[in-house]
């Protein structure tokens, strides 16, 4: 995937995101979840439940047991999803768009610099001393 194709397929889910909010439907959620988690693993990598619960993505505040939602119940569970979702997909347009990030299918894995490891050449870390032993 290029990074063109990523920011245009972000760009799409985070317009649906946004007219799930407006106009809720269970049915369009559950397939625009299923589509947004597949363009999220693909170019980013999969997700442990950790970071899902921490994200909270699909966990409404109030929860409803032991019987169906209401249609009322129903709409605010869409919104509340949609948006969580919604802010999750903006994070990830920014962060290939305007801060350029590199993301699996364009770079393979973690860039140099990006993560744990090695600083680029040329970063020094505090104090003054080299970014490397060898400089």
């Amino acid at each position: 995937m290029t990074r063109a194709e990523l920011i245009a397929r972000t760009r799409r889910l985070v317009q649906e995101g946004d007219r799930l909010a407006a106009n809720p439907s269970l049915d369009a959620l559950r397939t625009w979840l299923q589509l947004s988690d597949d363009l999220l693993v693909e170019a980013w990598g999969s997700m442990d439940r950790y970071h899902l619960a921490w994200l909270m993505v699909g966990k409404p505040r109030t929860i409803v047991r032991g019987r169906p939602m209401t249609l009322d119940e129903e709409a605010g569970y869409v919104r509340e999803v949609a948006a969580a979702k919604t802010a999750a997909l903006r994070m990830s347009l920014d962060a290939v768009e305007r801060q350029g990030m590199p993301f699996r299918g364009e770079e393979g894995g973690v860039a140099v610099g990006q993560g744990m490891g090695e600083l680029p050449h040329g970063d020094s870390p505090a104090r003054g001393r080299p970014a490397r032993p060898d400089q």
